[in-house]
């Protein structure tokens, strides 16, 4: 061909086909999943790319069709325009570095790029040409996907495997961290506090038993009395003799009938009294939530495997969990947990593990003892004669009054991460 003008505008087409088909690959297979089900309902660009991505390995293979032949194309092209320009004898090297250069930069890394960092634009627009040709190439793709399959299985994988588009609950954290721009700082905890109910049983939130207050039956009457009607708690735990003993639940709202009644009795108190919820200390916060839902209850009991009374949980208590805490529960962290300084503070014995990583901020281990009493007593293996200082992890603990069996007071400081090279 003597003239080499239709021979470069044949080229230059093929090359615009090849980025056609590289930056499709990449902006189909880069798309969002989940964003593209939500597009779905009010775009058609999402509905004919969600189409195309029902069926990968044929839209794999059509696209692999088109790149290849229209490359193998461009390289006759490329070399027949060098036979014109340089002769015979060098035209496949000239051919196969120029051409290399170009579908490099023109036909491969730039329409990927593009395509990678706009995906849905680029694969909206491309699934108007994709889909037709889909629909005219389909024998062809379908034999050479049946081939392709025979030689996966052939290596030992699944070629019939569907991919799992699930996340568990860290990973779906770990999606709302990346839409931190797009969502409110209390929308996030919010998230992240519901997914978290998995994970977290009533144990590691209850009310332990040493801090619940109750009504103890075998007491005068106008101590019950006064214990009612001086309650700051909606309800109370009703008990005889013993915190084991539970034989109800007081509502302090029903009071005024005490008030009403010509005669306080014990057994007016216990008619008045509603029946004990009682919980197994290991139902996660998820089940206990549609538990409480499901018996229209807001309080239980809790309770080990013997049935021993280990504390108390409420509904409260585990909304906190998703919405974080209410303005009464925030006075009495601060009275558990005082701030010496940035990464020192002053810690009551008995405040929950949770409790202090929640106010200040750290990753003290949550998997063993709940309490900082019992995270104290756990590492030392024994009750000190004196104050003591230890390490866990970076964290420096140090007692700072201990009576009898309890360590009532630590000292805690967050040391700098010794991995951490300044």
């Amino acid at each position: 061909m003597s003239d080499p003008t239709i021979l470069w505008v044949l080229l230059v087409i093929l090359l615009i086909l090849s980025a056609f088909f590289s930056g499709s690959e990449t902006g189909m297979m880069a798309l969002n999943r989940y964003r593209l089900r939500h597009q779905k309902k009010k775009s058609s660009g999402a509905r004919r790319a969600a189409k195309l991505l029902e069926k990968p390995d044929r839209l794999i293979g059509l696209i692999l069709i088109g790149n290849n032949a229209v490359n193998i194309l461009a390289a006759i092209i490329a070399n027949m325009l060098a036979i014109i320009y340089v002769g015979e004898a060098a035209a496949p090297w000239v051919a196969t570095a120029s051409l290399t250069v170009l579908v490099l930069v023109f036909s491969e890394v730039t329409p990927k790029t593009i395509a990678a960092q706009n995906p849905e634009w680029f694969a909206f627009r491309t699934s108007h040409i994709l889909r037709p040709l889909m629909q005219v190439m389909v024998p062809l793709v379908v034999l050479i996907n049946k081939f392709t399959n025979f030689v996966i299985s052939l290596l030992g994988f699944d070629p019939t495997k569907d991919r799992d588009d699930g996340l568990d609950s860290e990973e779906l954290k770990s999606l709302v961290d990346l839409s931190s721009h797009k969502l409110s700082s209390s929308n996030q905890g919010m998230l992240k506090g519901i997914l978290d109910l998995e994970n977290i049983t009533i144990e590691d939130i209850m009310i332990p038993r040493n801090e619940m207050q109750g009504i103890d039956l075998e007491e005068p009457i106008e101590t019950i009395k006064s214990a009612i009607l001086d309650s700051e708690y909606t309800r109370q735990p009703l008990y005889k003799g013993d915190i084991n003993n539970i034989i109800g639940v007081f509502n302090t709202r029903k009071a005024h009938h005490l008030l009403k009644s010509q005669k306080v009795s014990h057994k007016l108190v216990r008619q008045l009294s509603e029946k004990a919820y009682f919980i197994p200390e290991s139902t996660t916060l998820m089940n206990q939530l549609l538990n409480f839902r499901d018996k229209k209850a807001r309080f239980g009991i809790v309770v080990d495997e013997y049935g021993e009374v280990q504390g108390l949980v409420t509904l409260e208590d585990i909304l906190e969990e998703i919405v974080g805490d209410f303005t009464t529960d925030i006075a009495d962290q601060i009275d558990e947990i005082h701030k010496i300084s940035k990464d020192k503070f002053e810690i009551d014995g008995g405040a929950t593990i949770r409790e202090i990583n929640k106010a200040t901020g750290w990753s003290l281990p949550t998997d063993g003892p709940k309490t900082l009493n019992g995270l104290v007593l756990e590492q030392l293996e024994n009750i000190p004669d004196g104050n003591i200082s230890f390490l866990i992890d970076n964290y420096c603990f140090e007692t700072a009054n201990i009576e009898g069996a309890m360590v009532k007071k630590v000292s805690v400081s967050k040391l700098p991460n010794p991995s951490k090279k300044p």
